[in-house]
């Protein structure tokens, strides 16, 4: 599987917008949020946009990386953009479900228990190397991830509009991990890899330093709040409803997802989940491109985070060396697209 095509490494990449485009506002918000964002994070503006189409499309997000590539930091600093309550869960392998979701606890003054809330009632909530803890804790985050409310001893809670989990792990090290099941991998909308900056970037990233930057204080930065709740679910709507997708590439992203399934590199495909998601991700990108329409170059741009993790290789073609990543490329390069 050679000559495959490369995942996009930027949002530029994709082509202009028509000026003109009554969803013209909701590009100018993309440009703004990535602007403020790339104050603290050097390059990765096609990660920033994931993050991005992942909130609007009300999704949850892995992020693959080795340490140090600013995952984190750029779930921080998206926070600090969207003006999100921000929590983060540092998963180790005594991290108990009641640690997460909270407990009742009996207030003895008062003679009746009341609730104390754990970290997963938040806007944004960071699961830090969440494959570091055991199923049983892994899967409190399921019901959330899935339902949006959490169960304590037999009372469902909301979680607010804006939840959204963005969870990391480290692609190398095994030892101690618990890898996830493969029904909460499918509760992430996107897979996210983080790779390693370029040489000019990590330049940039140095010099940042330099001049005393600290990844800690992200307002002395200049990175401005410009977005509200409300704000968001306005965009929400808009993408979701103003966008419409053709018969024609509806069935473009029905043959892509299909393909998965056929293919003798792979012992699992994509699902319908696989393919509502693709859909809907592309609508979102198409709104922040600024077009009521999607293209075959929203549903490439979306294909490889949607769906990584939901495909599983065949051993002897992972023992190869081939990625999934590869297989991707090649079904993109051999599926015809529509004109």
């Amino acid at each position: 599987m050679t000559d495959t095509p490369l995942e996009p490494k930027t949002a530029q990449e994709l082509g202009e917008t028509p000026e003109h485009s009554p969803l013209k506002a909701l590009q100018d918000v993309r440009e703004r949020v990535i602007a403020e964002m790339g104050k603290v994070i050097v390059g990765q503006d096609a990660i920033l946009e994931h993050l991005f189409v992942a909130l609007l499309a009300r999704g949850h997000v892995l992020l693959e990386g080795v340490p140090g590539v600013a995952k984190t930091l750029m779930v921080k600093t998206l926070g600090h953009v969207i003006q999100a309550d921000f929590k983060r869960i540092q998963f180790t392998p005594d991290l108990m479900p009641s640690d997460i979701q909270g407990t009742n606890v009996f207030d003895f003054q008062h003679q009746k228990f009341h609730l104390t809330r754990g970290p997963i009632f938040t806007d944004l909530c960071l699961a830090d190397e969440i494959n570091r803890a055991p199923a049983k804790t892994q899967s409190a985050l399921l019901e959330a991830m899935e339902e949006r409310t959490v169960s304590i001893d037999g009372q469902r809670h909301d979680l607010g509009p804006l939840f959204m989990v963005c969870a990391t792990q480290n692609p190398v090290e095994s030892e101690g991990t618990y890898p996830l099941p493969e029904a909460q991998l499918d509760r992430f909308l996107l897979k996210v890899k983080v790779p390693y900056p370029t040489a000019e970037e990590e330049d940039e990233i140095l010099h940042k330093f330099d001049r005393g930057f600290d990844p800690h204080d992200i307002a002395a930065a200049g990175v401005q709040p410009i977005l509200t709740a409300a704000d968001i679910e306005r965009m929400r709507v808009l993408a979701q409803e103003s966008v419409h997708a053709e018969a024609s590439m509806v069935s473009y992203i029905r043959r892509v997802v299909h393909a998965t399934r056929q293919s003798p590199s792979l012992l699992l495909g994509g699902g319908p989940r696989a393919s509502i998601n693709l859909l809907k991700c592309a609508k979102v990108v198409a709104a922040l491109r600024g077009r009521d329409f999607i293209t075959p170059d929203d549903v490439k741009f979306m294909a490889y985070p949607v769906l990584r993790h939901r495909l599983i290789l065949e051993p002897e073609v992972e023992i190869d060396g081939i990625t999934t990543e590869e297989v991707i490329g090649q079904i993109l390069a051999t599926v015809e697209v529509p004109r």
